[in-house]
């Protein structure tokens, strides 16, 4: 491992205290352990698109309660409905939980699917980002998730920014976390911003000055020269190694990760949140500054970034708060966080070209459970999009008087893959993969077309 540090050891820290502007680290950049080279190889292989159209995907760990969220029925009895109530939006006739006043105001800017109706029963991340159920990746190595994808398909829009970055937090309930690039291989892996492997960015002992000297890093980079194939050492190594070189002498990834940067203003408007506090153990930390360094990787060159945020498996019991006074407490905080997204995306210029979508693994009974909480309900689901010039302020089907079963216009996950897909410039009907055993793969299952309600 490797590490550029600054002479002068500039102040700058980012939201965790990590000092950024110190130094920059580079090392296996985080990639699942691949080296730059591999890194780079692939990106090439896969080429570039002129625009930058970009997806932030936030999964909301655990299966959030779209009855108390998105889809509230205040008729229903009382073990039901619950003490959540509807609040008017400034849409009509559309109304959300009186506890996101923030989203209320903007809900003209995004879209609610009420009826996602093919989730899986477990808490596993791995259909909120692959689009697929676990155990159908359709191919040997397993589905590579969302933008594992993007990043071969696309490969990065600017040469000192991966295509593919990840502000996920490390779950200690391994289905929770993000699944991998699956039969793509670790080249397609998500940049780690977060956890443990921040510290693989790091080139130890090369100051920035002797960056200059270009035998001095290729000295520093023989670990990586080792995993060449030698048989091909000669053909592109200029090419490659001058991208290396544009990695890590740009300060645009490593600017994008440091929130000093940022007006503290703006900070502040995104809310505090502690990424050393997992609620309930096993999920990811309410950190809402999530979204923010969300924002500042797509503005820098990343075509897609994911996040996860919070814990969401409110069964209740003894060890957890009841599910309503978790409400009272998350609510708010979400309702904030994702409303200065919205905004900041708007203020910037970026909402039309960055979709956003925001959902968990299934959503929740509607009976409430005898210990105040709300269990796995697979049958029905909810999700929220935004930006991206798709067609906002608007439900997407329904579901019965109990919010239990979906009563119009059951969608699938692939049918939101693939409105991602074409939000990004890319043809889901054109499009494949070749899998481990060279067959060639659709990106989406069943060939599920974009919503039509959206696109």
């Amino acid at each position: 491992m490797l590490r550029i540090l600054h002479p002068d050891h500039a102040a700058g820290t980012l939201c965790d205290g990590v000092r950024r502007r110190d130094f920059l680290r580079i090392g296996s950049l985080a990639f699942g352990g691949l080296t730059l080279r591999e890194l780079l190889a692939a990106e090439a292989r896969a080429g570039t698109t002129n625009s930058h159209k970009a997806v932030i995907m936030i999964y909301l760990v655990g299966g959030p309660p779209h009855q108390d969220l998105w889809d509230l029925k205040p008729n229903a009895p009382s073990e039901i409905a619950g003490p959540m109530r509807p609040a008017a939006t400034n849409v009509p006739g559309i109304e959300i939980c009186d506890l996101l006043p923030q989203l209320a105001q903007r809900t003209n800017r995004f879209a609610l699917i009420r009826s996602i109706a093919d989730s899986q029963a477990d808490h596993d991340a791995y259909q909120c980002f692959t689009g697929r159920r676990p155990g159908k990746g359709g191919a040997g190595g397993g589905w590579p998730q969302f933008g594992s994808v993007v990043a071969r398909v696309q490969g990065p829009v600017e040469r000192s920014v991966p295509p593919f970055a990840s502000v996920c937090y490390t779950c200690t309930h391994p289905p929770y976390n993000e699944p991998g690039p699956g039969f793509l291989g670790v080249g397609h892996s998500p940049f780690q911003s977060n956890g443990p492997s921040r510290e693989d960015m790091v080139l130890h002992g090369v100051t920035s000055t002797r960056l200059g000297d270009r035998r001095t890093l290729l000295t520093s980079v023989d670990r990586i020269r080792r995993d060449i194939d030698q048989a091909n050492r000669l053909n592109g190594m200029d090419s490659i190694t001058a991208q290396a070189l544009d990695i890590l002498t740009s300060s645009r990834l490593a600017d994008a990760l440091d929130l000093s940067k940022e007006d503290p203003k703006l900070v502040a408007r995104y809310g505090t949140g502690n990424d050393k506090d997992y609620i309930d153990g096993n999920g990811a930390p309410r950190v809402p500054q999530s979204f923010l360094l969300a924002r500042r990787l797509v503005e820098a060159g990343c075509r897609v970034v994911t996040v996860n945020y919070s814990k969401w498996d409110w069964h209740g019991g003894p060890y957890y708060k009841p599910i309503f006074e978790r409400e009272q407490e998350d609510f708010p905080i979400f309702d904030n966080a994702l409303a200065t997204l919205l905004d900041d995306l708007r203020d910037r210029g970026l909402d039309q070209d960055v979709s956003v979508v925001v959902w968990g693994e299934f959503g929740r009974t509607p009976v409430i459970s005898k210990i105040v909480g709300r269990d796995h309900w697979p049958r029905v689901n909810s999700a929220l999009l935004a930006g991206g010039g798709m067609r906002t302020g608007q439900v997407i089907g329904a579901t019965d008087r109990l919010g239990g079963e979906p009563v119009e216009r059951p969608v699938k996950f692939g049918e939101v893959f693939a409105t991602l897909y074409h939000n990004l410039g890319i043809d889901t009907n054109a499009v494949t993969l070749t899998d481990l055993s060279g067959r060639p793969q659709y990106l989406v299952e069943d060939q599920c077309r974009p919503l039509s309600e959206l696109v």
